[in-house]
C-alpha cells in the first residue's frame, strides 16, 4: 500500500508514519500545497496513493482545499470512483461542522480526530478494506 502522510507538524507527521509503516510505503508532506504536487506525481508515475492521511488545518493550503484538488486530478484523470484514492481527514477539531465538510463536500473516507489512538485508526483502515 502507498500512503501520503500531510502534516505541518513534524511530531504528528513522525508519530503517523511510525502508526502506518507497517502497512505500506510512507511518504509525507508538509502542507496542502505540496501534497497535491505529490498525488498528482504518483498518478503521473503510475503508481497512485491506496489512502491519504490528510490535517485539516495546514498553511498555504488546508486540508479541504487540498482534498477537492485531488478529487478535481482524479476526475481530470478518469479514475472511477471505486478506485479513489481513500482520505482520511486528521484533525484537532471535533465539531460536526467540519465532519460534514470534510465527508460531505470534500469526499473524505474517514475521519479522525487528534490524538491519534492506535486503534481508531487501525479500526478505519480495516472498514476501508486497505487491511484485514
Amino acid at each position: 500500500m502507498r500512503i501520503l502522510i500531510v502534516e505541518d507538524e513534524y511530531t504528528s507527521r513522525k508519530l503517523l508514519t511510525a502508526l502506518l509503516a507497517d502497512y505500506g510505503q510512507c511518504d509525507t508532506a508538509s502542507d496542502g500545497v505540496e501534497s497535491v504536487d505529490m498525488f498528482r506525481k504518483a498518478h503521473d508515475a503510475g503508481s497512485p496513493y491506496d489512502l491519504i492521511c490528510m490535517d485539516i488545518m495546514m498553511p498555504n493550503k488546508d486540508g479541504h482545499q487540498a482534498l477537492k484538488e485531488i478529487r478535481s486530478i482524479e476526475q481530470e484523470l478518469c479514475v472511477k470512483p471505486s478506485n479513489e484514492v481513500k482520505v482520511v481527514m486528521v484533525t484537532a477539531l471535533n465539531d460536526p461542522k467540519t465532519v460534514v465538510k470534510a465527508y460531505y463536500k470534500g469526499g473524505a473516507a474517514a475521519y479522525l480526530t487528534k490524538p491519534i489512538e492506535v486503534e481508531s485508526l487501525k479500526a478505519i483502515l480495516r472498514d476501508l478494506a486497505l487491511i484485514d
